[in-house]
């Protein structure tokens, strides 16, 4: 199946010492597919890897995942054959050469220790090329699967081209896919940490070992062309949580479960990490109630309404660790009966509203840590009361707030020299709806994003409102997104895009994108990290970008 490398593959036996102590392989090195070769254009996310030095080399495959990761066996890694892999920066320089033809340094390695498998991150990015998602579920037995690299051939040594083969699945465990090639396909020296594709292109497992029946170089009376697979379509959690650590932008979430809160990451390739309790990183605050998150450069800032009627912040850093919550109330004064919370970052400063006693109140989070008083909106802008809902965006530094009470959305904006706009009535901009349950905002560039849940839940709209003041007119997603009933709604700017996520009734979370160069939402799929997150029914959400 699988080409070989440019140049001479010597990676050394990868087997384990059980799988040749039982006679299932041999205990020659990894695989490569002697099928057809792949046409140019075809399988642009699949990596030559060369590992060590010209004296002593050895060639692999591997696959992109994002533009700053691949994914390959972390065998092809070992200073020693048949030795564990430990993370950080190879032992040995390690080159990726991608399909545009640059040659890029391997400096980091994150191993899974239960199968022959690791992330490798890119001294720099690679821009312009696709890159592969994880399939979502394990082939059934009977399956057939695609199997993509640069190994030996049955005629060649080193061929520069990509090869592929066609494999059908014997079975599968917790870490492993079996196949058998079909017809004379065989996976060879050099694959090992190729892709194993299912039909839709998507990635079922990363190569590891095989018996080469019929490989050039293989004993003439080896016909076998069984191999097996690190499996890897139950690793998409784990390696968005892993990539999630890298610079770049990202959507980041708080759900409320019943008196939980859940925070997760949306990566640009649309994979999600698992979901983390924040009170088990943050501290217990004796539940929560609803929360809001804001994104500053690399950090995520989240306020949590307490069960007991307090405000709590803190901050999850760029590199995952997670502050401390500290009562907010200390510092910005406390608030009554407070119900909803929003807040977005305007620069390095993150503004928070809060509604107490269904009046509007406002702060602001210095970039030095310190609060500024909260502050009655009504008092420098126009009377607003019963209050039920509450929606945050920046535009272009000035802080856009939605309002809704008595079913309906008002709106008003402080500006950059700290000066609140009047309460104007929304439906007479951008057109009546029915009665509003839930609201979100984000702000794209100039541009302020609306999202609307109506007619309890049942109704779901989108509207935007430029820089000049000028409102769009609501169009209605509800045929868009599958007719689903929703509890809450959450929208976040993210690079140039609008993410809009729902809690709904069956207790999901259905996520969509707005593209905002063509104007279109992508189609609603539910975040499948989401789901079991606790028995208690889905609450509130909110999303936010960090870059």
């Amino acid at each position: 199946m699988l080409a070989p490398r440019p140049r001479p593959a010597r990676i050394t036996g990868l087997l384990s010492a059980t799988a040749v102590a039982a006679g299932l392989f041999s205990a020659a090195p990894a695989l490569a597919v002697a099928g057809p070769e792949v046409p140019a254009d075809q399988y642009k996310s699949v990596v030559k890897l060369n590992v060590g030095d010209e004296a002593n080399s050895r060639a692999c495959t591997a696959t992109l995942l994002d533009a700053n990761w691949i994914v390959t066996a972390a065998s092809c890694f070992a200073a020693t054959p048949g030795t564990a892999v430990p993370a950080g920066k190879p032992a040995l320089k390690s080159i990726a050469t991608l399909a545009d033809g640059k040659a890029v340094e391997v400096v980091d390695l994150v191993p899974r220790t239960d199968r022959d498998l690791v992330l490798a991150r890119l001294a720099t990015a690679a821009t312009g090329l696709p890159w592969t998602r994880f399939a979502p579920a394990a082939p059934a037995a009977g399956t057939d699967l695609t199997a993509v690299g640069f190994g030996r051939t049955k005629t060649e040594w080193v061929p520069d081209k990509l090869h592929t083969g066609t494999f059908t699945t014997n079975a599968s465990d917790t870490a492993t896919v079996s196949v058998t090639g079909k017809g004379t396909d065989v996976l060879c020296k050099g694959d090992t940490g190729g892709p194993l594709l299912n039909a839709a292109g998507q990635l079922v497992g990363v190569n590891s070992r095989s018996w080469q029946g019929g490989c050039l170089g293989t004993a003439t009376a080896e016909t076998r062309t069984g191999a097996i697979s690190a499996r890897a379509d139950n690793l998409s959690a784990w390696s968005a949580e892993v990539r999630s650590l890298t610079a770049g932008w990202k959507t980041e979430a708080v759900v409320q479960a019943g008196t939980s809160l859940y925070q997760g990451i949306r990566l640009a390739d649309g994979a999600w990490t698992g979901f983390t309790d924040v009170q088990s990183k943050a501290g217990n605050i004796g539940g929560v109630r609803t929360a809001t998150v804001a994104g500053i450069n690399g950090d995520t800032h989240v306020v949590a309404l307490g069960t007991n009627g307090r405000v709590y912040h803190t901050i999850r850093k760029a590199d995952g660790t997670w502050g401390t919550f500290g009562d907010v109330g200390g510092e910005a004064g406390v608030l009554s009966n407070v119900t909803q919370l929003s807040a977005v970052s305007t620069g390095t400063e993150m503004q928070l509203v809060a509604v107490s006693n269904g009046k509007v109140f406002h702060t602001v989070r210095r970039a030095n840590g310190t609060w500024a008083p909260f502050g009655d909106v009504a008092s420098v802008s126009s009377p607003m009361s019963g209050v039920t809902s509450i929606a945050t965006a920046n535009t272009g530094g000035e802080l856009q707030v939605i309002a809704i009470t008595g079913g309906k959305a008002f709106h008003t904006l402080r500006t950059t020299a700290g000066h609140w706009t009047v309460w104007g009535d929304v439906a007479q901009a951008a057109g009546a709806t029915g009665p509003i349950s839930s609201v979100a905002m984000a702000g794209s560039g100039s541009t302020a994003h609306i999202v609307l849940a109506t007619d309890n839940g049942t109704r779901q709209y989108h509207t935007l409102r430029a820089s000049t003041g000028v409102w769009g007119t609501f169009k209605e997603l509800t045929a868009h997104l599958g007719g689903i009933t929703v509890k809450s709604v959450g929208a976040g700017g993210v690079d140039h895009d609008v993410e809009v996520a729902f809690t709904t009734s069956d207790n999901r979370v259905v996520h969509t994108t707005r593209n905002n160069v063509a104007r279109i939402f992508t189609n609603p799929v539910s975040v499948p990290t989401i789901q079991g997150i606790a028995a208690t029914p889905l609450g509130s959400i909110a999303l936010a970008g960090t870059l």
